[in-house]
């Protein structure tokens, strides 16, 4: 990169702290808010430095999404009902996907920061928008938890205002299906994706190129900072280097920490703050997501780390009271965690590094993927 570094960027609204998918979804759960609320505490939000998402009309969200199904989520948003002929076609309504009363209004505010992002992004510039990441949804059809496809809608966005080449990297414990069939056969877009094995919505495959540019690397359970660090250094970072972008879009899922109740990873957040640190060195157009996480603690104190990391912020090993206040008055009904949460939950952002071995596994994969990467290379040289 050159010249001066732009000041981050901040999105959020408040209708995250006043939805929820329903009061036995993994997503009932404060996430947003938690970090609207820690960063302001912390002192981390100078003025300028937030912006309040827009809400994304219908027909802004068909640069990507197929208007009958925008019409259909807007009317069970409406009618809080949708047919079978609509649950089957569009998957609303299901267990995944929910009717509830801010089905359209939320997605669309998420889309919307999304949208203004790739817009934003015309100019060099760092974003953080925490409550995007839906990378399951599909052009007609909602899934795993995802009503749009904002991060699809964001690089459509810096691509409509003159970005070319971009690489999207995902790191939540799921692979990026949506985002992976949305821009299959783009030659323009790589899409790298790092996600646990044997694991809905079971795609992602080592073998499986997305049409031609797309790097996927199923992890075993277990997947510990070792192998994170491994993953990135010999992987994420030559791979996206290689492909020469004019912006990275980095899905920071919260899923694959070790204490997230739908995943078997075992990584620490400061694995995902070093990949934030590695992909920000890398390129002055940068979009940090959100994307899954269920604890409502370790999701929370992630994307607020991911901030800190952002700014340049240190760290603090302490958490002063009033951001500690914050975490104390979240409540979660998980049986085991959410009633005997441990203290550093409320007292401190970052986890205790989580190292283990690096597994051969995993080494055959990586090399498996360099050999494909520099055979790429090659070529476009």
């Amino acid at each position: 990169m050159t010249g001066p570094a732009p000041t981050p960027l901040l999105l959020g609204h408040e209708i995250y702290r006043a939805s929820s998918y329903g009061g036995w979804h993994p997503l009932r759960i404060p996430r947003v808010s938690t970090v609207m609320d820690l960063t302001r505490a912390l002192g981390w939000v100078a003025p300028g430095q937030y912006r309040r998402s827009p809400r994304a009309k219908p027909v802004a969200v068909t640069l990507f999404h197929d208007p009958d199904y925008i019409a259909a989520l807007v009317a069970a948003e409406a009618a809080q009902a949708v047919s079978e002929t609509v649950r089957q076609r569009h998957g609303l309504g299901t267990t995944a996907c929910p009717v509830f009363p801010e089905m359209w209004r939320r997605p669309a505010t998420s889309a919307g920061g999304s949208l203004l992002a790739g817009e934003l992004l015309r100019t060099p510039g760092v974003i953080h928008h925490p409550a995007g990441g839906t990378h399951h949804a599909f052009r007609d059809r909602a899934a795993g938890f995802c009503y749009l496809n904002d991060p699809v809608l964001a690089m459509l966005a810096m691509r409509r205002a003159g970005v070319r080449r971009i690489v999207y990297v995902d790191i939540d414990a799921h692979h990026a299906d949506g985002v992976e069939s949305a821009f299959a056969g783009n030659p323009d877009i790589r899409m790298i994706s790092v996600h646990e094995e044997r694991r809905w919505p079971f795609t992602g495959a080592l073998d499986d190129t997305g049409g031609g540019s797309a790097i996927n690397l199923p992890v075993p359970k277990g997947f510990n900072d070792t192998e994170f660090a491994f993953v990135l250094n010999e992987l994420i970072l030559p791979a996206t280097a290689a492909f020469r972008p004019d912006a990275i879009v980095l899905q920071c899922g919260a899923d694959a920490v070790e204490e997230d109740p739908l995943s078997r990873l075992a990584l620490s957040n400061g694995a995902h703050w070093s990949a934030v640190a590695a992909l920000r060195a890398l390129t002055d157009r940068f979009l940090v997501l959100g994307g899954g996480g269920y604890n409502p603690w370790s999701v929370g104190r992630l994307w607020t780390g991911v901030w800190g990391v952002l700014n340049g912020h240190e760290i603090p090993d302490r958490l002063p009271s009033e951001a500690e206040s914050i975490l104390r008055a979240l409540r979660w009904d998980n049986r085991r965690a959410g009633r005997a949460p441990p203290t550093h939950w409320f007292t401190t952002l970052a986890d205790r590094p989580r190292p283990g071995p690096l597994r051969g596994e995993l080494r055959a994969r990586v090399a498996t993927l360099r050999r494909r990467v520099g055979t790429e290379t090659v070529l476009a040289g």
